[in-house]
């Protein structure tokens, strides 16, 4: 099954920052470091991890929709707290915006990184709420039924 519009935008959209979060820091970050003091460049490395796992918890929370999606897991099992968004305080940090260490370059992934991250929250609560107002079938014929994923049994 094709991931729908819906997952290709935001998955795209990670995709695009990841790669150019690892550019980043293949060829930048480290530079970045060497000009500034011992504790400077911690920051820098901090915020860099912040910038990694952002991108990774939304990725990780984009591929489990899109497995939904697919069929090859439940709604259900996807919304387990273990597959949910998580670091909000490392991930909603935006200490970095009034930081003179931080390069515009990490700057801007950080920002695009933030926002993305928000959206995706907002799209979980919102497939939160939604699995709270129609709660699972006890009845997986009827589920398979409305839905479509009911495999044939041999």
């Amino acid at each position: 099954m094709q991931t729908t519009a819906y997952f290709r935008g935001p998955i795209e959209e990670t995709m695009a920052l990841l790669v150019e979060a690892r550019t980043f820091m293949m060829e930048t970050e480290w530079w970045d470091r060497q000009k500034v003091d011992g504790v400077k460049g911690l920051r820098i490395t901090n915020e860099t991890f912040r910038l990694t796992s952002r991108l990774t918890q939304v990725m990780s929370w984009l591929m489990f929709q899109r497995a939904v999606h697919n069929g090859e897991i439940s709604a259900e099992y996807a919304m387990e707290d273990q597959f949910r968004l998580s670091g909000h305080d490392v991930c909603l940090d935006t200490s970095h915006c009034n930081d003179a260490v931080i390069s515009d370059e990490l700057r801007s992934l950080l920002n695009r990184s933030h926002k993305l991250f928000l959206r995706i929250e907002r799209l979980e609560t919102s497939f939160a709420r939604t699995a709270t107002r129609y709660p699972p079938s006890s009845n997986n014929e009827e589920l398979d039924a409305n839905f479509g994923h009911a495999e044939p049994e041999h």
